[in-house]
């Protein structure tokens, strides 16, 4: 039953009420012009250095998924969100809240992943903390972690130098780390396997900012998918997204799953998937350059913007009617990241 004083499971989805909660609760008491900004990542200047700092709570439900666990998802998220901000990353930390009971084994498991992913896209943990709590205070084990990128010169990154006639790209399929998830909760059997794309984006975006001012803006579309990333960017640029279902790449795979468990590809998490806007004069070449990179195989362009519908987003489905897609309201699966 809803309760309008208490915190709800959708308020945690990355939709519109968690956007409801960050604002009237964080940035109330929080508020300051770094964290107002509202980016993937911090940025900010220590003794002429630009930097990059981002924090990420890892909660996810099964902990071992097929392409990955909770180790390798806390260190690819949290790098990816520093990434795709214009920064390197270099240093992490890592605070573990381990259950009573926990398996070693599983624990040892989890280290070696999360060793394996940071020496992958290039960061060191170089801190940490562990908690351990009763048997049933946490469910199994909860990760957190922060990463900390330098900005390469001359890149600012931000929504409002989106501009009218940009184009949209993404670097390939949608849905398939919320698929993923979904399945192996319910035992669901796919014809064919999907595996979570959980993956750095590190490599993506250094090619991408390659390309300077050209580049936009980036955003990897995590929680609430592609269409509540864009809904955020409409609402902080100020202008319309308008993409097209037929060129949004989405594997048969993943449309025919949503269709049999009554889910939108549109919404579902990903954890190797960015987001960019780009000057539609550099497209062509900036595509051949992500084509080259591993993960960018598969990039394209699936929209443009407008300023039709001023903070909105528009999808021009398959039968050439334009409808508005909006951010994700309540909660379509819990606990994906």
């Amino acid at each position: 039953m809803y309760q309008a004083d208490r915190v709800e499971l959708a308020h945690g989805g990355g939709g519109r009420k968690t956007q409801q909660l960050i604002k009237a609760v964080f940035q109330k008491h929080f508020a300051n012009n770094i964290l107002d900004q509202m980016l993937d990542a911090a940025i900010f200047d220590i003794a002429g250095s630009k930097l990059a700092f981002s924090t990420d709570s890892f909660v996810i439900n099964p902990i071992f998924f097929p392409g990955g666990d909770i180790g390798k998802l806390a260190v690819y998220g949290t790098v990816n969100d520093v990434a795709v901000s214009g920064a390197k990353p270099y240093y992490m930390s890592a605070g573990i809240i381990i259950e009573e009971g926990f398996l070693l084994e599983d624990l040892q498991r989890i280290a070696a992943s999360m060793a394996l992913a940071a020496q992958i896209a290039g960061v060191q943990i170089v801190a940490g903390d562990t908690k351990v709590v009763e048997k049933g205070a946490v469910d199994k084990i909860f990760i957190n972690t922060s990463a900390l990128g330098v900005v390469r010169a001359g890149i600012a990154l931000h929504p409002a130098k989106i501009k009218p006639g940009d184009a949209i790209i993404v670097n390939g399929s949608m849905g398939e780390h919320g698929l993923v998830i979904e399945t192996s909760r319910r035992a669901f059997t796919l014809a064919t396997p999907v595996q979570s794309d959980c993956a750095s984006l590190l490599p993506l975006a250094q090619v991408m900012l390659q390309f300077g001012d050209k580049l936009r803006c980036m955003r990897d579309a995590t929680r609430g998918g592609l269409a509540t990333t864009l809904n955020e960017l409409a609402v902080q640029s100020g202008l319309t997204f308008a993409i097209e279902q037929e060129l949004l790449p989405i594997s048969p795979t993943v449309v025919g799953a949503c269709k049999l468990l009554g889910l939108d590809p549109l919404y579902l998490a990903n954890e190797g998937k960015l987001v960019a806007i780009v000057d539609p004069d550099c497209v062509d070449a900036l595509i051949r350059e992500m084509h080259l990179v591993k993960g960018g195989e598969n990039t394209c362009v699936v929209g443009r913007v407008t300023c039709d519908l001023p903070g909105m987003v528009e999808l021009k489905t398959l039968l050439g009617v334009w409808r508005v897609l909006p951010m994700l309201e309540g909660e379509m699966l819990p606990r994906l990241c």
